[in-house]
């Protein structure tokens, strides 16, 4: 849990740093722009919803009654038949005709995010999971060999922390791991791990952060300059 200085409590937040040993090496101060701000759910759920709606593919397509076949010739008169009265077996009431209001694949669902908004979203749901106990941070992650028994090692050590025992036994989403560089060990190590997710600091969004229980924060430092760098 993040402890506000007492000298810039309206600036800074103090957390642990620790190794990824799961042993604590040091402490790091936290902006309160990034990691201090309030909840706001309606900014996050306006900027989640927007990026998973430009996301979407549609694949569902209909014919309207324009595209499907036939239907030219009035199929009876007017009047005197005692039938109801219809103009084309193209509508919508006919079986095989076209279809009002259905799916198309051409439809444009795009929504535009402002990027300080999107950078906010990020921040806001940031503070969340600092309050939570659901932010950890590593000074460093490496891994000798690309072997994913190397990576479930470093996940079962971070279990040992005091709050975070869930990173390693979690089996869903359990955690997202922000990295400055993704080296190609810890790409390969974490691949095959259902749970986890490692991505480059600069990549991190609003969708994939509230996907995960856990956020795992290597080189604090470094993220921070990056983190806020979104806003600008």
């Amino acid at each position: 849990m993040a402890k506000k200085t007492t000298k810039e409590s309206t600036e800074k937040l103090e957390v642990k740093v620790y190794d990824q040993s799961g042993k604590a090496v040091s402490d790091v101060s936290l902006p309160t722009n990034i990691f201090g701000l309030p909840k706001n759910a309606d900014l996050v759920h306006q900027v989640v919803t927007s990026m998973e709606s430009s996301a979407r593919e549609p694949i569902a397509h209909t014919k309207t009654r324009g595209e499907v076949r036939g239907g030219g010739k009035k199929p009876w008169q007017q009047k005197g038949t005692g039938r109801a009265r219809h103009g084309s077996s193209r509508s919508p009431i006919w079986v095989g005709g076209g279809v009002a209001h259905g799916p198309r694949n051409d439809k444009n669902y795009n929504r535009k995010v402002n990027k300080k908004m999107k950078a906010k979203a990020i921040y806001t749901i940031l503070s969340e999971k600092l309050r939570d106990g659901e932010a950890l941070f590593l000074n460093a992650l490496t891994l000798e060999n690309p072997k994913t028994t190397e990576a479930k090692s470093v996940l079962s050590k971070l279990g040992t922390i005091k709050g975070y025992e869930a990173v390693s036994t979690r089996r869903n989403n359990a955690a997202l791991i922000l990295v400055p560089e993704l080296t190609q060990n810890v790409k390969l190590g974490f691949r095959n791990m259902g749970n986890v997710e490692v991505i480059e600091t600069r990549n991190v969004n609003p969708v994939t952060l509230l996907q995960y229980k856990f956020v795992v924060v290597t080189n604090p430092e470094a993220a921070i300059i990056t983190l806020d760098s979104k806003m600008k």
